[in-house]
């Protein structure tokens, strides 16, 4: 739920710093500027770049070389994103990633994040409380009440389910159902 960018570097440089962390280069060989080393380099950049241009026109339109305190929330948002796909994972965790986005915003991240899923092909866990995108983006629900599962299927059968609105929305919405 919290950010955690390094909002004086770049835009293109937040998602290259993920990417160091599987370098083969150690400190040694990039304080020589060895010839693997840039060439290793280069080959970040470009993941960096590659990985941005998913990410679409939103930040496509700014300027990669911007600093990330310059962006928008929704933006930051999606430059975390973008930086988590950027240590080529298998699954992706999001904690709340719409928390604090106005309904435009919240629709948007919403489409990207089935973007990453149908186009990016990765594996996508994700914890949210607003509904629209649980049903926008989930294949399959898992419900928790004080971390014991109530529930789990389709985001019908899930909202739906009588333990799930009773834990939800309390007795009373549970014995109108």
């Amino acid at each position: 739920q919290t950010l955690r960018l390094f909002l004086n570097m770049s835009v293109r440089e937040n998602v290259m710093a993920a990417a160091y962390g599987h370098t083969k280069a150690g400190v040694f060989r990039a304080m020589l500027r060895t010839p693997g080393q840039r060439r290793e380099e280069r080959e970040i950049r470009e993941l960096a770049e590659k990985r941005l241009a998913f990410f679409g026109e939103r930040l496509m339109c700014y300027r990669w070389d911007q600093p990330a305190y310059s962006l928008s929330y929704a933006n930051r948002r999606r430059l975390e994103i973008a930086r988590a796909t950027a240590t080529n994972p298998r699954l992706l965790l999001l904690d709340e990633p719409a928390a604090g986005m106005n309904p435009v915003e919240t629709h948007e991240i919403t489409d990207l994040i089935g973007k990453l899923r149908s186009e990016g092909g990765y594996t996508i866990l994700v914890i949210e409380h607003d509904m629209h995108v649980v049903e926008g983006i989930s294949d399959r629900v898992i419900a928790l009440d004080h971390g014991v599962k109530i529930a789990e299927g389709s985001f019908t059968e899930v909202a739906t389910d009588p333990r799930v609105v009773e834990a939800y929305l309390g007795t009373k919405a549970a014995q109108s159902k």
